[in-house]
């Protein structure tokens, strides 16, 4: 990792297309993410802390377990960095500084194309997986524990809730439609292990992926996918979620005809990186909660 984990956190934005994305997806889990940037100012909000001496020990002790390699915590942000960057296919930069005006995507277009649904399936499961790993690394447990990871999803909250939160809408509802559960573990079903070796996602994480080669990793992400259908199908049912209503939320700055769904899904792959950034804080959070107690 080439920057510090206190840079990562001083430089997240406070506004762009990701931000707004977030925000606009609060009416799911109303008041859980506020955008907390700096690293001071994390520290602050995480501990209720004052005491400058404090604040600067909790925040050393921080970036010394951060640099400990014998922890996950770098791993778990390489991970949410990396599954967010293999969406990247052009520039978004330009993207980001037009929040606060509607953007309509007719431009877009001939630049952005939507990806075949088993794409799309394949890089759902694999965000998600992303995050069982992710959450294993930060607590240091095996990378396998499914059981653990889906105990904890019933007390996720924050910047750790609206990132779930995401994945479902943008991920799942706007690209696969309404049943996109059924359709995603149809998918992998249907996915051989040379297809998945094809997948850059894949790619670039599949060494922490569980499994000793390309079909038994397919085991384990259908099996993780599979294991968290319930909670996901609770999030969506308990909200009435569709892809229309999440749209209806988003349209406050993106314009986008409703039979146009599969291009705001591509859209918002390459315009957004809600993993990275929500991933930077909780692994802040994280590492601020264990500073303190350690302290």
């Amino acid at each position: 990792m080439s920057k510090a984990i206190f840079e990562l956190v001083d430089q997240l934005p406070t506004s762009g297309l990701t931000i707004s994305v977030l925000n606009a997806l609060d009416f799911i889990a109303p008041g859980q993410w506020q955008n907390t940037v700096g690293f001071v100012n994390t520290i602050k909000t995480v501990t209720g802390e004052t005491d400058d001496g404090l604040i600067q020990q909790i925040g050393e002790r921080a970036i010394y377990l951060y640099n400990d390699r014998s922890q996950g915590y770098q791993t778990a942000l390489w991970l949410y960095q990396t599954v967010d960057n293999t969406d990247k296919i052009l520039g978004a930069a330009a993207l980001a500084n037009k929040v606060g005006e509607k953007i309509p995507l007719l431009g877009f277009l001939n630049s952005v194309t939507p990806k075949p649904d088993k794409a799309q399936t394949i890089d759902l499961s694999l965000k998600l997986v992303a995050e069982l790993v992710a959450f294993c690394q930060i607590n240091g447990i095996p990378g396998d524990s499914i059981g653990d990871f889906v105990a904890s999803l019933g007390e996720y909250s924050g910047e750790s809730l609206i990132r779930m939160v995401a994945l479902i809408c943008v991920d799942g509802l706007i690209p696969l439609g309404p049943d996109f559960i059924s359709k995603a573990i149809s998918g992998l079903s249907q996915t051989s292990p040379q297809e998945l070796e094809q997948n850059s996602t894949f790619q670039g994480i599949k060494d922490v992926i569980p499994g000793s080669n390309a079909g038994s990793k397919l085991n384990f992400i259908g099996e993780s996918f599979d294991s968290v259908k319930g909670w996901m199908s609770g999030i969506v049912a308990s909200n009435g979620l569709t892809p229309q209503k999440v749209v209806h939320h988003l349209q406050n700055f993106v314009e986008i005809a409703d039979d146009k769904l599969d291009y705001l899904a591509a859209f918002l792959d390459v315009s957004t990186n809600y993993y990275e950034h929500t991933g930077t804080q909780t692994l802040a959070r994280r590492l601020i909660e264990r500073a303190v107690a350690e302290i």
